[in-house]
């Protein structure tokens, strides 16, 4: 067990995961940033350091069905959201970045979400 602030811990796994991980243009880059209230999904090419497609439980379009931000169920409308604003893109495989999360809870959810909705990862 680390006696890192929690914080500090995601960040430094951020870190090492980011080593070995980038987004190219034929292969972008599904970043996945969690926040206590919301989570937030973006497609980057890191080639280019361009964002291609982003979903968040902020989007007008989510903001009728999501009322909470923070639940699991929130997390699959975004990752099915993101999914098919990379498809209608041309999109079909990406890189996925956890953002020093576990694959855990609502990352996986997101995670599994965008590979029902036709993400290739």
């Amino acid at each position: 067990m680390s006696s890192l602030p929690r914080k500090l811990q995601t960040q430094k796994r951020h870190r090492r995961l980011r080593r070995n991980l980038s987004g190219t243009a034929d292969r972008p880059r599904l970043a996945v940033f969690r926040s206590n209230n919301h989570i937030y999904a973006q497609v980057i090419d890191d080639d280019a350091q361009n964002t291609l497609c982003s979903a968040s439980t902020l989007d007008k379009d989510l903001r009728t069905s999501v009322t909470v931000g923070g639940t699991c169920e929130a997390s699959v409308a975004v990752g099915q959201l993101v999914a098919k604003r990379a498809l209608a893109k041309g999109i079909q495989q990406v890189v996925f970045d956890r953002g020093g999360n576990l694959y855990h809870g609502r990352v996986k959810a997101l995670a599994d979400a965008a590979r029902e909705a036709g993400l290739q990862f």
